[in-house]
């Protein structure tokens, strides 16, 4: 039924008219986890035959100097976050097709056998409960349920040091926090060790040029956005709804979520941000996400 759904919007007009109309001199950016390369060899053909695929850093410089660097029409930046092992077999595919892609990394789970909090699950507490939770208390609960941040597990969740120092030269690596908190339930320190010591350790170990961050779940308050600014980067990407100009505000990027579908017609919609429409006309987010005022 959900395939057919989507199939209807993608033939519905829908898609077509936001795709060539409102997207046209916009720069969208696309939101991905853990695509499997099957998905991806399936999907970034189709995108790259109905957008015009760029690199962020290609943005970042055209939002600087729009004199001097121009954009083509319906632009499109691929992003994913955490930094997931899977992550690492997409390079063959976006060499084939060319295009450049840019993943944001958890630098305290990166190289370990640390898992992601939001992975781990336990009948008594709910994904949702915890992102509403100070940063604290969250880090409270998880310890009783057997999670801390740096328990090593049997396996890896993340791209270990061989893989991105393997994909540095291929692929834009940016920031993605330490821990991937949610930042607005930090308090002032928790939030600038976060986004400080993250870009710290992506560049004296990895040898990366850290430009940009990924706000954990698309959650940001002004205050992590001075501190993201204090610490060097020159933006921050949300899961806001909604397309990009060159006068968008840096730290304030908006992103669609695409979900890591394989499905060309679920992908038709989501892309070109027909389905965050409706969703947030109906009163509910895209995705997660929110800019909120940070704990003191």
């Amino acid at each position: 039924m959900k395939k057919l759904f989507f199939k209807v919007l993608r033939y519905s007009g829908l898609v077509f008219l936001f795709r060539e109309v409102i997207q046209r001199n916009k720069v969208t950016l696309l939101l991905y986890h853990d695509l499997s390369r099957d998905a991806a060899e399936k999907t970034f053909p189709w995108l790259a035959k109905h957008y015009n695929i760029i690199g962020l850093q290609d943005f970042i410089a055209a939002c600087k100097d729009p004199a001097r660097h121009s954009l083509p029409p319906k632009s499109l930046i691929l992003t994913f976050d955490d930094g997931h092992i899977g992550n690492y077999h997409l390079l063959p595919v976006a060499q084939r097709l060319n295009l450049p892609l840019t993943i944001f990394l958890c630098a305290g789970i990166i190289n370990t056998n640390r898992h992601f909090w939001f992975t781990y699950k336990h009948p008594n507490v709910t994904k949702s409960s915890l992102k509403r939770a100070s940063n604290r208390e969250r880090l409270r609960i998880l310890r009783g349920i057997g999670f801390t941040p740096d328990r090593e597990f049997q396996t890896p969740q993340a791209m270990n040091r061989q893989q991105i120092l393997h994909l540095k030269d291929h692929i834009d690596l940016q920031a993605h926090t330490m821990s991937h908190p949610c930042l607005p339930r930090c308090t002032n320190q928790e939030a600038r060790e976060e986004i400080t010591v993250s870009k710290e350790v992506l560049e004296k170990d990895y040898g990366l040029n850290i430009t940009s961050i990924a706000y954990p779940n698309g959650d940001y308050s002004d205050r992590d956005i001075e501190l993201a600014r204090s610490a060097g980067y020159q933006c921050g990407i949300t899961v806001d709804y909604g397309f990009n100009t060159v006068k968008t505000d840096l730290f304030r990027l908006k992103r669609l979520s695409v979900n890591d579908t394989g499905n060309i017609d679920e992908l038709a919609v989501k892309a070109s941000g027909v389905w965050a429409f409706i969703k947030t006309r109906n009163g509910r987010k895209q995705g997660y996400g929110w800019n909120a005022k940070a704990e003191n």
